[in-house]
């Protein structure tokens, strides 16, 4: 199996995106940072998106999701938008209450997809 790693924050020792097989494994889903809750839900769906395309994946693939929120009160407005947006589609889920170092984030998303194998040739 081969592993690309990619999106690499030497600062921070991290990659941001890991292909290892048929998974494609996401950090740090985020977007709408400052805005409201549901803003910031769909701004790292959208994120999300964003950095799967190119892989030619989508939210339909996204199989786990692990999501960090500041108040897990703000669970109920997550789960409105992840009905809008996986439209029944939905991945397994954890949602950890976590206090974030940059003033304004509300929500990050991890993520794990799944890439169909090609059929054999012949």
């Amino acid at each position: 199996m081969t592993l690309i790693r990619s999106d690499i924050n030497e600062e921070n020792a991290y990659s941001g995106c890991v292909q290892a097989g048929d998974f494609v494994y996401l950090s740090f889903c985020v977007g709408n940072v400052d805005q409201s809750v549901e803003a910031q839900v769909h701004g790292a769906l959208d994120d999300m998106e964003r950095r799967l395309r190119p892989l030619g994946l989508g939210l339909a693939q996204v199989v786990q999701v692990d999501v960090l929120l500041r108040d897990a009160w703000n669970i109920p407005i997550m789960e409105r938008v992840f009905k809008a947006r996986f439209a029944g589609q939905y991945p397994a889920r954890k949602t950890i209450q976590t206090l974030f170092a940059h003033e304004g984030l509300e929500v990050q998303i991890d993520a794990v997809a799944y890439r169909q194998p090609a059929p054999p040739a012949g």
